[in-house]
């Protein structure tokens, strides 16, 4: 039975170890298609892959982060890739900060009939056109903020937005007086877009968002961001100056139902891995922790907080109540089995011990035997009780214990009819059968 609980606990062991360490797939939603933002996580799912990671990934294409956000909010993913300012999920929890986006506004000179006063302060935006490179509405709800801020009233402003892979031609067109466009420091579609306003049109003019603490302190979700001058090459430098702005985070975040361990072990692996995208993407070496703040804009997980902090939990720190637990019950069953067993056996135990007794009896018996034929008889009958014991002891009936005393017995009663064959060797013949005749007669 100690062999069985031994291979049972170790069985236990095994397969709790399975179950806690098989891989986890989760679901991720990002989008638009053909992003960098697609990229990144296609090459996050290969690596997890290869690596033969605890976590892997399963992308989720959606039209955009806005998309995205709200595939996490329905539980359909347990991760997502959404902007910092759109509407985040009351279920999402940060993770990382996949990168840091920042505000790019300039203004062109018109050519021909469409030439007018020179823009240079974003308070004259006022009764012109702006256009915004990209479809999302987070775009243009930005634009309005930062029009706001200046005192300008969106209304007397014609917004234009037209996808990024027509930004040239728009801005080749004249479609509007100035321009917007988000993305990190060192985006190629906001590099392309002033190099053709420059080609066309000459040196853009950079227009600087002075009041970016301020905005920030008002709306929580951007930060103050300065673009170093010649970010965008040119020469002169574009921009020839360091222009003020603001800034914004897209976020990997989790669906606040996911396990502290999955995202834990998720905020490891992804740190593990940035350095090897970087070459592919070197963007991906901007990914950064999230803000551990309690009054963070989105509340970190506990997972991703235990990992920032040094407090990931390892396999005993998470499953060691279990394990406890799980021997405890294990060697109670153990008891209780061994317990149910003996009892199963009590009636072959007690005849066992019935004849140990009767051993005992026949010892006294073989030291007043007369004859040959009873300690014949008698040696027999403990032949049968010898196997009944052995019989007994490997089916577990009795202990080992029982059996040295049943082997004291036993030597005895062979010492007894020993001494008692002997005397009766000693002894003359025909007076044990005159003896015997005398018996008959009295019998008769």
């Amino acid at each position: 039975m100690s062999l069985a609980l031994v291979l049972a606990i170790v069985g236990a062991l095994a397969g709790g170890y399975y179950f806690a360490m098989r891989p986890v797939a989760l679901k991720i939603a990002v989008g638009p298609p053909n992003s960098d933002d697609i990229k990144v996580v296609q090459a996050l799912t290969q690596a997890f892959s290869q690596n033969k990671s605890y976590v892997r990934l399963r992308p989720i294409q959606t039209d955009g982060a806005t998309a995205s956000a709200e595939a996490l909010a329905e539980g359909k993913v347990d991760l997502a890739i959404v902007r910092g300012d759109v509407d985040v999920p009351k279920n999402a929890q940060a993770v990382a900060t996949l990168r840091k986006n920042v505000v790019v506004l300039w203004s062109v000179p018109g050519k021909g009939k469409k030439k007018g006063a020179k823009i240079t302060k974003i308070a004259q935006l006022a009764g012109h056109r702006v256009g915004v490179v990209g479809r999302t509405q987070a775009n243009v709800n930005l634009l309005k903020v930062i029009l706001q801020q200046y005192g300008v009233d969106p209304a007397k402003v014609e917004i234009i937005q037209f996808p990024a892979n027509e930004a040239a031609e728009a801005i080749k067109a004249q479609k509007a007086d100035a321009y917007l466009a988000a993305g990190p420091v060192n985006s190629k579609i906001t590099s392309d877009a002033i190099a053709a306003s420059a080609k066309d049109f000459g040196t853009p003019t950079f227009l600087a968002i002075d009041s970016a603490d301020a905005i920030a302190q008002n709306h929580p979700v951007y930060e103050a961001a300065e673009i170093p001058a010649g970010t965008y090459g040119g020469s002169p430098d574009r921009p020839e100056d360091e222009v003020k702005t603001i800034s914004f985070a897209h976020h990997i975040v989790a669906r606040k139902g996911v396990s502290e361990t999955t995202i834990a072990a998720f905020t490891r692996q992804l740190f593990a891995v940035r350095q090897q995208l970087v070459t592919e993407f070197p963007l991906a070496a901007k990914i950064e922790t999230p803000d551990t703040d309690k009054d963070a804009v989105i509340p970190v997980h506990p997972g991703a907080a235990a990992f920032v902090d040094g407090e990931e939990k390892t396999f005993l720190d998470r499953y060691s109540d279990y394990i406890w637990w799980t021997l405890m019950a294990l060697s109670a069953m153990g008891s209780i089995g061994a317990w149910f067993a003996g009892y199963l056996k009590k009636d072959e135990r007690d005849n066992n011990s019935h004849l140990r007794d009767r051993l005992l009896d026949m010892i006294a018996a073989a030291r007043k035997s007369e004859t040959m034929d009873e300690l014949d008889q008698m040696q027999t009958e403990a032949d049968e009780i010898l196997r009944d014991t052995l019989h007994c002891y490997d089916h577990g009936a009795i202990e080992e214990g029982a059996l040295t005393a049943f082997n004291i017995v036993l030597d005895q009663f062979h010492a007894a009819i020993a001494d008692r064959k002997a005397v009766l060797f000693s002894m003359p013949q025909n007076p044990p059968r005159a003896g015997a005749q005398f018996r008959a007669a009295g019998n008769a």
